[in-house]
């Protein structure tokens, strides 16, 4: 294993960083891509390793199938209409938009499939999305614990119902795979929101990179309607990672000083993450937009805001926990539920680590509090990453308060940020990699 360790010898940071485009709709887009038959493509795919694994996969699959359609097409008049593959193994370690994607990807395909995971994925539910997808009449079964991975798909999709339900509060990602295959069946969907909808902003951009895609919705109080139609030529063009650029946010907000610029990143984005330049203008990070990108600027501020709601950017969280608890900020958080399904029970997680510093994150109920009346800087702090990229990113930023940190697997943020260590180094942070 790869530990990371991480200083930075002042507090004064000045510089430009170029952001890999954002996994959150790259995936999306690839998933359009491939139900699209070629009509639609994507420019500026993620590097980060779920949108490389969620590519390689689907690539994959549709050589098969252009081969499958050479042999079809060349064979005799007798042979056979289709072409069985057998049974098929797709292992899609951690990523888990991956899952929920392509758990709904193949419900509507011919051939036979187990999707698996990393033990952590196996310990995350799927059930609500393969109960929805057996109501509208795909073939999906549990191959160990009833409502988790691994699960086999078996083809032969017949709708059955046009019409299905599903609660709000539960994670986005269901509701985006139902939205994604949505224009491929045969009768269309009609899908009823059950509550309040968490992660608006991220059904929102589904809809969106649809709708470039040719892909008509109506969306009525709380039912989102596609009707069956075909997608237009077109091409989807990803924008740099607002989640990304949480962590530079968070960066300049714990510095004395910053002057930052991100290239690529517009005032008006698809993703509901791009609301840390409201988030963080309480900390005194001023947000220009011009020459291509945006400058952050630290200003001095006094901190007001006592409650920050989550709930519409979860992803964000953890960069805004930590930011608080290092300034020794007592803040109040909302929205944190679908935390605990992450790739790890990120509210433990933060918990665990933040009393490493003597700050306490105290649930009660749905709502959490900081205490930050112990909290102290120790001369060293080891952070455990629970196999979570934003574990590892969230605390990075504690290397301008700490004086040295050292982070367990560092290449973890491979999952949504590979070059997040090289892109410290170049700012001025030192890094030091070291073999465990």
């Amino acid at each position: 294993m790869q530990n990371i360790i991480l200083s930075k010898s002042n507090k004064h940071i000045k510089g430009t960083v170029n952001l890999t485009g954002s996994k959150s709709e790259c995936n999306r887009a690839l998933i359009i891509e491939a139900l699209s038959n070629g009509k639609v493509k994507v420019d500026n795919v993620s590097d980060s390793a779920d949108s490389v694994l969620l590519a390689g996969i689907l690539r994959k699959n549709q050589e098969s199938r252009v081969k499958d359609q050479e042999v079809l097409a060349g064979g005799s008049d007798h042979g056979p209409s289709t072409i069985d593959h057998g049974l098929q193994t797709v292992d899609i370690g951690p990523a888990g938009t991956a899952m929920r994607f392509l758990t709904a990807y193949y419900a509507i395909q011919d051939d036979e499939v187990i999707l698996t995971g990393s033990q952590r994925m196996k310990e995350r539910p799927i059930g609500v999305l393969v109960d929805a997808l057996t109501e509208l009449g795909a073939h999906i079964g549990f191959e160990e614990q009833e409502g988790y991975p691994p699960i086999r798909l078996k083809g032969g999709f017949e709708q059955l119902s046009r019409q299905i339900s599903i609660k709000g509060n539960i994670s986005s990602q269901y509701i985006t795979a139902l939205l994604l295959i949505a224009a491929r069946l045969p009768l269309g969907l009609e899908l009823h929101i059950e509550g309040e909808l968490t992660s608006r902003p991220y059904v929102e951009m589904t809809l969106a990179m649809l709708q470039t895609a040719g892909i008509r919705h109506t969306w009525t109080d709380n039912v989102i309607a596609i009707a069956n139609q075909d997608f237009a030529t077109t091409s989807l063009y990803i924008e740099p990672d607002w989640s990304a650029a949480s962590y530079w946010y968070a960066i300049a907000a714990l510095a004395d000083e910053a002057e930052i610029f991100l290239t690529g990143l517009t005032a008006y984005s698809l993703q509901g993450d791009s609301v840390i330049t409201e988030i963080m203008a309480n900390f005194g990070i001023t947000s220009q937009f011009k020459d291509g990108g945006v400058h952050l600027l630290k200003e001095a501020k006094p901190l007001s805001r006592k409650v920050f709601d989550m709930k519409e950017c979860p992803d964000l969280a953890q960069t805004v926990i930590v930011v608080c608890a290092a300034l020794g900020h007592e803040a109040t958080f909302t929205g944190l539920e679908t935390l605990k399904i992450k790739e790890t029970d990120r509210v433990l997680a933060l918990q665990t680590e933040l009393a490493k510093m003597g700050v306490k994150l105290i649930e009660k109920g749905q709502v959490y509090k900081l205490d930050c009346s112990e909290k102290f800087i120790p001369e060293r702090m080891f952070i455990n990453t629970y196999h979570d990229h934003r574990m590892a990113m969230a605390f990075a930023p504690l290397a301008l308060i700490v004086p040295q940190l050292e982070f367990e697997n560092g290449p973890v943020v491979d999952k949504s940020y590979p070059a997040f260590w090289d892109d410290l180094e170049k700012q001025g942070f030192i890094v030091e990699e070291v073999t465990i």
